[in-house]
């Protein structure tokens, strides 16, 4: 296409100003297609000449329109079939003209009140009419004059097609010079070894050009999600806690949260215990020996739980029923440390004994995050919490008071489901209680304020997915994930089902 940009700049320089390149194209002999259009957006990309869109629409006749120009429109075909004196029954009128014709142009004239009809036939309601259609099928064949309106009526009968050309106004650029050299593409071996390479011009790259759709490694869904929330925390100023051990042992994932041995949760109907290794290798001592006072005997301010605590059960290895296992042990490495000021989170995968339904997996997401400083309180709690969800784009949350072992108060989160149409749990919070924080070391005036949350459900709240198989686990449409964009953007029925909720009850 080097011949076609010299022409463009030698015309430029010659006359400053190409006016239509259409026009232009066709005085040169040029095609002005889309190897054209290349040429000139590679000029326009270098800054060598600056293109200034024209968009012509020009009616077309299409094949109704080319026979109503040559027999008439369909009403006035309709009309001459009639006889002038006496009717005409519809069957005999559409064998005259044909059923098309008559379909069409029975309807026409009878809206002009060319025609009557009654029971015996079909009449004339004038003596002479005149085809208006016509003049303008004529204009619209010899490119003259003719009213929007006029096209409007036109096209809803299907006599043209409006077609759209894309021409330009082609002007000089910062860049512009009256020659063209082809520019490089890539740089190449040879150009190194000759040195050649010092001479040439690189077109640049165009970073936004769209590039082929991938055959795989297509990003999950809940995958962009958890990116956006890691992004969100980030922000906040939280630290990513390190979650790589799926297995845990029940001392770091139930006796250290001051959760004891007897919890239902720590049934084989709620928790995955292993069979190989069945115990954990080695636990801290000295530490195991504080937990184990204050579930027996108590301490801290608590009368503890008053049991026959056994190391058996706390060496039994699991898979990790949440995430809040790696914030017992983040806290107790930020004890021994020395404690400061903390935030941190994580999001990985947790595992449970579930029965599967539309909001429940065996296998699922974490959310987890912990505040740690002096004196903070539940008000700390909330309002994370709520700018959590609000940089998320959830807004309709709500906070329900709840119990649970290792914190006091707390509160369990709920989110409103516009398609299911009910409060969905969201995740389980509250404040740390000391008999879980002051056997590690940390201060007495040290308060964590800390949440788990799922990943899953803030995701089915926010597009609109109304069950948790459509977007994790074996059940899931390959081509859901194929499909899904790089930016998850909210489907228009979400944002209505979102801009007009329903009333919303209390939670009971």
């Amino acid at each position: 296409m080097g011949d076609v940009e010299q022409k463009i700049l030698t015309s430029l320089n010659d006359h400053e100003t190409i006016e239509d390149t259409g026009l232009w194209a066709k005085k040169q002999g040029i095609e002005h297609n889309q190897a054209f259009d290349g040429a000139l957006k590679g000029l326009e990309s270098y800054n060598m000449v600056v293109l200034k869109k024209i968009e012509t629409k020009t009616p077309v006749l299409l094949p109704d329109g080319q026979a109503a120009l040559q027999n008439g429109s369909p009403e006035f075909q309709v009309f001459n079939a009639i006889p002038a004196e006496g009717g005409i029954p519809k069957p005999e009128l559409d064998a005259k003209v044909g059923a098309k014709i008559g379909k069409l142009g029975h309807g026409e004239a009878m809206r002009l009140k060319w025609i009557r009809q009654d029971k015996t036939g079909i009449f004339r309601n004038a003596e002479k009419v005149e085809d208006t259609v016509i003049p303008l099928l004529t204009a619209v064949r010899d490119r003259t004059a003719i009213s929007d309106k006029d096209l409007e009526f036109l096209g809803k009968r299907q006599m043209i097609q409006i077609t759209k050309t894309v021409t330009y106004a082609v002007s000089k650029g910062p860049n512009y010079k009256p020659t063209f050299k082809k520019v490089a593409t890539d740089l190449t071996s040879a150009m190194l070894a000759s040195g050649s390479w010092k001479e040439e011009v690189f077109k640049p790259f165009n970073l936004d050009a769209l590039g082929l759709v991938p055959q795989g490694g297509h990003l999950h869904p809940l995958m962009k999600v958890r990116s956006e929330i890691r992004e969100i925390f980030i922000g906040m100023g939280f630290e990513e806690m390190p979650t790589n051990n799926y297995v845990e042992s029940s001392f770091w994932n139930f006796d250290s949260l001051f959760q004891p041995q007897q919890h239902p949760a720590r049934d084989a109907h709620d928790t995955f215990f292993l069979k190989d290794p069945a115990t954990a290798a080695s636990l801290p001592m000295d530490y195991l020996e504080r937990v184990k006072d204050v579930h027996s005997k108590g301490g801290y301010g608590s009368i503890g739980y008053r049991y026959d605590w056994k190391i058996e059960e706390a060496k039994k290895n699991i898979m990790r029923t949440h995430t809040t296992a790696v914030s017992s042990r983040m806290l107790y490495k930020l004890a021994q440390q020395g404690f400061k000021p903390s935030k941190f989170f994580s999001i990985d995968r947790v595992f449970r004994n579930e029965t599967l339904d539309a909001t429940h997996l065996a296998e699922f997401h974490q959310i987890e995050g912990l505040v740690a400083d002096y004196n903070i309180t539940l008000a700390n709690l909330l309002g994370i919490i709520s700018q959590f969800f609000k940089r998320l784009g959830i807004d309709d949350i709500r906070f329900k008071p709840a119990y649970n072992p290792y914190t006091e108060p707390s509160m369990e989160i709920f989110g409103y489901h516009p398609i299911l149409k009910r409060w969905v749990e969201l995740g389980n919070s509250g404040m740390f209680r000391p008999e879980m924080l002051e056997p590690m070391g940390l201060p007495a005036n040290v308060r964590v304020i800390a949440w788990g949350l799922s990943l899953e459900r803030p995701t089915m709240i926010k597009y609109g997915i109304p069950s948790i198989r459509d977007i994790f686990g074996p059940l899931i449409d390959l081509n859901f994930i194929k499909s899904n964009p790089i930016a998850f953007i909210d489907s228009k029925e979400v944002e209505e089902a979102h801009a007009a909720p329903p009333h919303i009850p209390p939670i009971k």
